[in-house]
């Protein structure tokens, strides 16, 4: 199974051959460092929302239920899906989900393993903009030579009363969804050093699946290590296209699973390589979109 770190994998219950999920659009207090919370928009609590994994074959009910002020939608970012369950209802006949409504979407997925994503598609600049997002993992069933995998989303906030190159008090902030100056970013809702490291050991094969679904691309940078670029936007890439990189620009609406060999110990960085992104509001010291790879 895939790893989200500090996001929780949402559970199913399968009925008659059917996987149920269930979605809550809902006010999240977002806690992206120790007791400082955005007043974003999430699912089940928690921003990004859970992951939902599931297997090639598989049919899926995900019923979205929405306690937000207004009316809401999921896409399925990247699944191939039938179009009244494709969650665009400004141009599609899939409807929004009114306030205190729920819209149960269903459909098999037909996609090969690989990684993809979800969001709101009602008002979407304002919605995604407020964490109206997840990761969906489509897994391979047959995979056995993967030692670790991980799911990495990136994202950009606007907090409203920080003070640019001040530090970040306590409180809780409300977000500028309509902004285009960001001031605190984050890799699965947490900045550093809030950011949970990923353990490996020596001789791991490990898996990084990276996604980004608002406003800012983020050139995703590894140390010490090189990887093969393994997958794009959940397809595979033929052998003679795999390249060798240590640094691969994961732009809005994109997926990249990136493959290495953990074969150089120690305690390595992973972060965006624009380097406002890797501070905590304009700050000195690292913050912002950083994690590590921890050697066991």
């Amino acid at each position: 199974m895939v790893i989200t770190p500090d996001i929780p994998t949402l559970k199913c219950t399968i009925r008659n051959g059917i996987k149920f999920f269930e979605l809550i659009a809902e006010p999240v207090y977002q806690e992206i460092l120790p007791g400082v919370f955005i007043k974003g928009w999430g699912y089940n609590g928690s921003i990004p929302g859970p992951t939902i994994q599931v297997y090639p074959g598989d049919y899926v009910n995900i019923r979205v239920i929405n306690h937000l002020p207004e009316a809401t939608s999921i896409h399925w970012h990247g699944l191939d899906v039938p179009n009244k369950m494709d969650g665009v209802p400004d141009v599609e006949p899939s409807p929004r989900i009114e306030p205190g409504h729920y819209f149960d979407y269903h459909f098999r997925i037909t996609n090969p393993p690989g990684t993809h994503m979800y969001h709101s598609h009602v008002n979407v600049a304002k919605q995604d903009m407020l964490g109206l997002l997840g990761g969906f993992i489509i897994l391979d069933p047959y995979e056995r030579h993967i030692s670790k995998d991980y799911l990495l989303l990136m994202q950009e906030w606007s907090l409203v009363g920080l003070d640019k190159g001040k530090e970040v008090s306590a409180g809780k902030y409300d977000l500028k969804p309509f902004a285009m100056d960001f001031n605190m970013f984050t890799i699965n809702g947490k900045s550093f050093p809030s950011t949970t490291p990923m353990p490996v050991e020596f001789n791991d094969i490990v898996r990084l699946r990276l996604g980004a679904i608002q406003i800012n691309h983020h050139p995703m940078h590894i140390h010490g290590h090189q990887f093969i670029v393994e997958k794009a936007d959940g397809n595979p890439l033929a052998d003679n296209n795999r390249i060798l990189k240590n640094t691969i620009l994961v732009s809005s609406g994109e997926t990249w699973d990136v493959l290495f060999e953990a074969d150089n110990p120690g305690v390595w960085p992973f972060h965006c390589h624009i380097a406002h992104h890797v501070s905590n509001n304009f700050t000195n010291g690292t913050g912002g979109m950083f994690t590590t790879l921890v050697y066991k």
